[in-house]
């Protein structure tokens, strides 16, 4: 696999970015198949399985300053809506302990599934970190970021569709 583009972000362009997510990657982007992702705790994860909620799917890794910023607002995204998922995988990793230290050094309470080729196959590419993808309630796939995303701007675009 190519290692990933590094895309740095600060936090006033993280916030042009997101409203960027919720402006310029609107268009349908295509009907999801359903995936099938096993997090670091030996839980399957079906995209059908979250159906009547939304999903966003977030690319990271542990050496990635712009991912590291955008943790506590996925954090606080999943804490904050019953109808929101996020799940996290985490790409370009030396092992699974680090990543599991990393996912409890820095409080992260949503499945993290350790990716890979196949994981990658079934949600779609991956040219910088962060990348999110997100599925509505009906499990299609809606929008794309290559780059941060916030909490907010996640917020906005979804009450942009209700």
């Amino acid at each position: 696999m190519r290692k990933p583009k590094i895309m740095v972000i600060n936090p006033s362009a993280m916030l042009r970015t997101g409203l960027l997510f919720a402006l310029l990657c609107l268009s349908p982007l295509s009907q999801a198949a359903d995936f099938t992702l096993e997090d670091m705790q030996g839980k399957t994860h079906h995209l059908a399985d979250y159906r009547g909620k939304w999903v966003l799917v977030n690319f990271w890794a542990t050496w990635c300053p712009p991912c590291l910023a955008e943790i506590p607002d996925l954090i606080s995204l999943h804490n904050a809506h019953k109808d929101v998922v996020v799940i996290g995988i985490a790409m370009e990793y030396a092992s699974g302990k680090l990543v599991a230290d990393f996912v409890k050094t820095h409080g992260v309470n949503y499945p993290v599934v350790l990716g890979n080729r196949k994981v990658l196959a079934q949600i779609g590419d991956l040219e910088v970190l962060p990348t999110s993808y997100l599925y509505n309630p009906s499990g299609e796939l809606i929008a794309s970021q290559a780059g941060g995303v916030t909490r907010a701007s996640i917020e906005s675009f979804i009450k942009s569709k209700h």
